[in-house]
């Protein structure tokens, strides 16, 4: 009786090593598909080091209190993107790209929101609100059926470009351009993915964002 015990358990233990083998070998051929995805993926990535980006920066700690209203500011032929805080303080931005690389996403969807408040349904009379508005309703609200995104066929790829602050890529057309989250489908022509790819994202370094913006890419070009 003792000897079959023994024999069972001995049985048992050697299952058991059979087994975390078998895990450990499916494991290790996990990471190296895992590998050889993030390294075919790399192929459409550039590193590319921008100071002022770093500088400009929000780190986590001091996170800046929340965005409660915004404003353009016109001087001269120039317009800045003014944002003010909860706690008075405020700070301008020349274009929506500076914007964009000193901001979170929380900002962003903050800024959104002010905005989506302020016009509603009715398009602005200025054209520089109009601009503002239709970039965040294309990245927020994307319209298959909108003229933005037949417009963008034919047109040659010029910078692809990664804001991991706020979670925002950036594609620019000769003189069109557009800004669409990292994590939302868009209706781009197979065409213009491949450009896109073809042309590489741009970042400071490889991320976890980087990995799944350019998996999601890859993804919708072999879907269409």
């Amino acid at each position: 009786m003792l000897g079959r015990k023994r024999a069972g358990k001995e049985q048992q233990q050697e299952s058991s090593k059979r087994q975390r083998m078998e895990d450990d070998k499916e494991t290790d051929e996990h990471e190296e598909v895992e590998e050889d995805d993030e390294a075919e993926l790399k192929k459409h990535l550039v590193i590319v080091k921008d100071d002022e980006i770093a500088i400009d920066a929000i780190p986590l700690a001091t996170k800046p209190p929340m965005i409660v209203e915004y404003k353009l500011l016109k001087e001269g032929i120039m317009v800045h993107f003014q944002l003010i805080r909860a706690d008075g303080s405020s700070k301008r931005y020349s274009s929506m790209i500076r914007m964009l690389q000193d901001i979170d996403r929380e900002d962003l969807e903050t800024l959104w929101k002010l905005v989506k408040t302020k016009h509603g349904d009715i398009r602005p009379e200025d054209e520089h609100e109009r601009v503002l508005l239709g970039d965040l309703k294309v990245m927020f609200e994307p319209n298959i059926r909108s003229e933005v995104w037949r417009n963008l066929q034919g047109y040659t790829v010029n910078v692809w470009k990664l804001y991991d602050s706020c979670g925002v890529h950036f594609v620019r057309f000769g003189n069109v351009h557009i800004f669409m989250l990292v994590e939302k489908r868009y209706p781009l022509t197979p065409i213009t993915i491949t450009n896109m790819l073809n042309k590489k994202l741009q970042t400071d370094h490889f991320n976890e964002m980087c990995y799944q913006l350019l998996k999601l890419m890859v993804k919708q070009q072999k879907e269409q």
